[in-house]
């Protein structure tokens, strides 16, 4: 038996048994189009979760601070002035840390973009708008799209706001994203539904 007949043979079969679909990042299980997420902390991104390991991850403390479990709720909120963060742009995400640090990432062509926002002035929002200091650190992000006329602000969790930024890279064309770009990201907005 030849060295190529047996490595042939073996990416075949590894081929056939692949599933296309989304796997648990922890345990290679197929998951749902519809999964849960878990935020790895020190790398800063989203894993998925089939059912059995969001359950491992349920509950403070569950995971040692590592992973934490990307809560489901959605909360529609009346205009929040956001322009005292001083953040530049009009679709924008603000994500409180645990360390009391708040990062404010707005999408673009090349990924998200990156601000540090000012403690105090996000303690001052957070007194002219109390449901966000109910907002759970690194999984919960105050949402805010300004753009075109539009005022949605919204408590999503941070997976939605990976989407938004997914969708403008995709649709983003030339230097002012062309007219496919803006469509979609009211779309998005108009998509969101309250859940808790």
């Amino acid at each position: 038996m030849s060295v190529d007949g047996a490595l042939a043979r073996v990416i075949r079969s590894a081929a056939a048994d692949r599933d296309d679909g989304e796997r648990c990042d922890l345990c290679a299980e197929p998951v749902p189009e519809e999964h849960r997420h878990l935020y790895a902390a020190e790398r800063e991104e989203l894993l998925c979760a089939c059912g059995a390991c969001t359950v491992l991850f349920t509950g403070d403390g569950a995971g040692g601070g590592r992973y934490l479990l990307v809560p489901r709720r959605r909360v529609r909120l009346e205009p929040v002035d956001t322009g005292p963060l001083g953040v530049p742009v009009g679709l924008v995400f603000f994500v409180p840390h645990t360390d009391g640090t708040v990062t404010a990432q707005g999408p673009s062509p090349a990924g998200a973009m990156r601000w540090e926002v000012d403690a105090a002035r996000w303690a001052g929002m957070r007194a002219v708008c109390p449901p966000l200091v109910t907002m759970a650190p690194e999984v919960e992000a105050l949402l805010v799209n300004t753009v075109r006329g539009l005022d949605h602000h919204w408590i999503v969790p941070v997976d939605d706001c990976f989407r938004m930024v997914a969708l403008v890279r995709r649709e983003w064309r030339g230097l002012a994203g062309g007219g496919r770009v803006w469509p979609a990201v009211e779309r998005f907005f108009e998509e969101l539904t309250e859940r808790s």
